[in-house]
C-alpha cells in the first residue's frame, strides 16, 4: 500500500512488496493493534506502507521524512560514543508515539496508540534486523 499526501511530491522508495510484508508483519508482531501506520523512508523518497483503516489519509509524509532523516546524520554523530551505537528515536505525542529505526541509508518510522514503553525496544530490535537485511 503506498500513499503519498501530493501527487509527485516525492519518488518512491521502490521497496519491494515482500519487504513492505516483512516490516508490517514485524510491527504488528511487536505492537498488535496498536499499530497506526509505518513509513519507510531513504534520504531523497518515502513511502506509506500501512495505514490503519481507521485513520485518515491526510499525514505530512514529505514534512515527516524531513525530520526523521535527521537521523541519519545522528547515527553517524553518535559514532564511537561512551553510550554506545545509535539504537532508535521514541517521540511523545499526546496520543501515542513515533519511533524511528535507522540502519544505513534507509530507515522507518512507525506510529502507534499510547502503549507500555518497554514494548519499543522489541520494535526496534525487529525492525532494524530487517532493514540491515535489505
Amino acid at each position: 500500500m503506498v500513499w503519498q499526501t501530493e501527487p509527485g511530491a516525492m519518488p518512491s522508495t521502490h521497496l519491494s512488496e515482500e519487504h513492505e510484508d516483512e516490516l508490517i508483519s514485524a510491527a504488528r508482531t511487536a505492537v498488535g493493534d496498536e499499530l497506526r501506520s509505518i513509513a519507510y523512508f531513504t534520504e531523497d523518497a518515502v513511502d506509506q506502507i500501512y495505514l490503519r483503516e481507521d485513520l485518515e489519509q491526510g499525514a505530512d509524509l514529505v514534512g515527516f521524512a524531513d525530520n526523521e532523516r535527521l537521523g541519519f546524520r545522528s547515527q553517524q554523530a553518535y559514532t564511537d560514543t561512551e553510550l554506545g551505537d545509535y539504537q532508535f528515536t521514541i517521540r511523545v505525542f499526546d496520543h501515542g508515539y513515533l519511533t524511528r529505526v535507522i540502519a544505513a541509508d534507509h530507515g522507518v518510522w512507525i506510529t502507534t496508540d499510547e502503549m507500555a514503553i518497554d514494548r519499543f525496544e522489541e520494535l526496534a530490535s525487529a525492525l532494524g534486523a530487517l532493514l540491515r537485511e535489505f
